[in-house]
């Protein structure tokens, strides 16, 4: 009789479970007496078996060391708080490093500046002013611009523009927000809609008038930021601070401390304040009102 496909497949697998499960005597003799020591009966499902278990046993081994060990911070998402912590006071500090290159680097090339004649020594009020800013502003005052100068104060000398401007803020003292230096003033052309004013890292922070803290936070631009809403539909703003004295809510006074001067954001140049007003919505030159 001839067998089918059927019969035939049929019997390749019991041949084959056959095998499998046929079991093997392993023996272990005595070398000098001949004596049977061990006998174990394995066969090749046993020994599958055996591997499977073994392969489970170090899996599981190993996944409990990763779990419960140090080695579970190598792993994505099981970072714990001291390490993240950690990398971030690294990613602080490494941009603080760079900002201190960056100063260094722009010191260094004004000083080679002045060694080259390109700007005067006199121009210069300090030598941390060099720091903070370019040959640009530290060059002397060319004739053309000091003559635009005259011809433009002789023209606004008896403009009554800005005494009719400031009618809102008559009776009202602004306290100077920090000591410092003015670096930049402020020119609503080129869109430095505030003062800048450079000082001494730390040095307060205070409030140009009474008002409310409406503001409070970081910026990747600006860093520590801290906004005032005072009467009269003023609003004060103080930018690149080294940190926050007040919170959102916080009502102070005139002249009281709500921040210290720093270096925060991308867009700092060195230890200083940048300092906005603005009034019914559109930002005043602070200089109007406030002698710094």
């Amino acid at each position: 009789m001839v067998p089918t496909g059927k019969n035939l497949k049929r019997r390749k697998r019991k041949a084959f479970w056959k095998d499998i499960k046929f079991k093997y005597k392993l023996t272990i003799i005595n070398e000098n007496t001949l004596e049977e020591v061990v006998g174990l009966h394995v066969s090749k499902l046993n020994g599958i078996s055996v591997l499977l278990s073994a392969l489970t046993v170090l899996f599981a081994v190993a996944a409990a060391i990763i779990t419960f060990t140090p080695l579970r911070n190598y792993l994505p998402g099981y970072m714990n708080s001291e390490i993240r912590q950690q990398v971030v006071e690294n990613a602080l500090l490494a941009d603080s490093l760079l900002q201190v290159v960056q100063q260094q680097d722009l010191y260094i090339v004004n000083v080679q500046d002045i060694l080259r004649g390109e700007i005067k020594a006199d121009t210069v009020r300090s030598m941390d002013s060099l720091t903070l800013m370019r040959k640009d502003s530290l060059m002397e005052r060319t004739r053309r611009e000091a003559e635009f100068r005259k011809q433009y104060e002789e023209n606004e000398k008896y403009n009554l523009t800005n005494i009719s401007a400031r009618t809102d803020a008559d009776g009202r003292i602004f306290y100077r927000p920090t000591r410092g230096m003015v670096s930049s003033a402020f020119n609503a052309q080129t869109g430095h809609l505030g003062t800048d004013i450079a000082a001494n890292p730390g040095e307060s922070i205070l409030s140009t008038l009474d008002g409310t803290v409406v503001l409070s936070t970081y910026t990747a631009e600006t860093g520590y930021v801290i906004g005032v809403q005072h009467n009269q539909d003023f609003l004060s703003v103080y930018k690149h601070c080294g940190s926050l004295l007040k919170k959102e809510g916080d009502t102070v006074k005139g002249g009281e401390a709500i921040a210290l001067v720093g270096n925060s954001g991308e867009l700092s140049t060195g230890p200083h304040l940048h300092f906005e007003l603005w009034h019914k919505g559109r930002a005043v030159n602070p200089e109007l009102f406030i002698v710094f």
